[in-house]
């Protein structure tokens, strides 16, 4: 006899990870098939968190709604799994050049964005061994995500209550029945897919990242930075830096190419000596519009895609939003529509 449950969800990088946390606080329950695959962006992703578009210094999209739910959403997931994932941290801005001085200033008088961005003294940016001639602005609501802390901490979770198969599922397999949809002996009233960069839906783009592990002797900070390249602090004087862009070769995995653009634009920001202790590269689902890919795709079948570099940020809204769609019959927002490519 079959198990019944109300989701059954195909991958569990951070989307489909979110979308089980999200059934969980609404009392759904669920059954995820996932298989570990080289190239997941979600285990090679630096988690960043940040409200704002930095090369423009405006507000990223629904900026303001998206940060009161991640902090709490990642805050309280953290607290039921019993591990500490999610760290609210400052984001300073190293200025470039004079004129993103005065692209700040003008940003901290837009009421949209002056919420988020200050303009105060950083005792640690002082101190260490950064070249920021400029001087520095501060994003005081970023954060970010030990992504693969909580995904190791969810997998134990979901194994404990046999709601977590760790194997490949081939669409054969997938088998519509009444009321629902079954794969093997497990059946749901709803199948969401959340395969990321390995699926096909329409106005998917795979995008490649690479990030580098360094560490950066007498640099002792909590805050990241954003300068000519990215820093996020992990301690110990160690750092992740990065992440690049890359739209051709996705599956090539680390190059030499990335590792040398990575410490060319660290050499700008830091002075001093950089040791590289690691290298990652994983593919990131992005839409052409840059906008997440969700709705129903079938009677029975739906999708959540397309999260892309602000995937941390995007997916407890997108997972909440596509369960209020399925579940309460509210309407999908058209800008994340996938029928926005049809």
């Amino acid at each position: 006899m079959a198990t019944e449950t109300d989701i059954l969800i195909l991958g569990r990088g951070l989307a489909g990870a979110a979308l089980a946390e999200s059934c969980r606080l609404r009392g759904l329950s669920v059954h995820v098939f996932d298989h570990k695959r080289d190239g997941n962006a979600s285990m090679a992703a630096g988690g960043a968190v940040n409200p704002v578009v930095l090369r423009r210094d405006v507000p990223s999209w629904r900026a303001a709604e998206l940060m009161s739910l991640t902090r709490a959403f990642y805050g309280n997931w953290e607290k039921h799994l019993g591990v500490h994932c999610w760290y609210s941290r400052p984001l300073v801005k190293i200025f470039p050049t004079p004129n993103e001085v005065k692209q700040w200033e003008r940003a901290m008088a837009e009421p949209g964005t002056a919420p988020f961005i200050a303009s105060r003294p950083e005792t640690e940016i002082d101190k260490a061994p950064l070249n920021a001639p400029h001087g520095y602005g501060t994003v005081t609501g970023a954060g970010w995500l030990d992504i693969p802390v909580l995904l190791d901490a969810q997998r134990a979770d979901l194994l404990s209550s046999r709601a977590l198969t760790e194997r490949d599922v081939d669409e054969k397999e997938i088998m519509t029945v009444p009321d629902g949809v079954r794969i093997g002996e497990v059946k749901g009233r709803w199948l969401v897919r959340c395969t990321g960069p390995f699926a096909t839906d329409p106005g998917l783009v795979p995008v490649k990242g690479e990030t580098l592990t360094v560490r950066i002797p007498n640099m002792h900070l909590t805050r990241m930075v954003h300068g000519s390249a990215g820093l996020l602090p992990l301690g110990e004087e160690l750092f992740r830096v990065g992440a690049t862009f890359k739209w051709t070769d996705v599956w090539e995995g680390p190059t030499e190419e990335a590792r040398t653009w990575l410490l060319g634009k660290l050499a700008t920001l830091v002075e001093g000596p950089i040791e590289v202790v690691g290298q990652n590269a994983g593919v990131r689902p992005t839409a052409r519009d840059r906008r997440p890919i969700l709705g129903r795709t079938g009677p029975v079948t739906a999708v959540i895609n397309g999260l892309g570099a602000r995937g941390v940020m995007l997916a407890p809204w997108c997972a909440e939003h596509l369960l209020a769609h399925l579940f309460d019959g509210k309407e999908l927002a058209p800008e994340v529509d996938h029928a926005r490519f049809d």
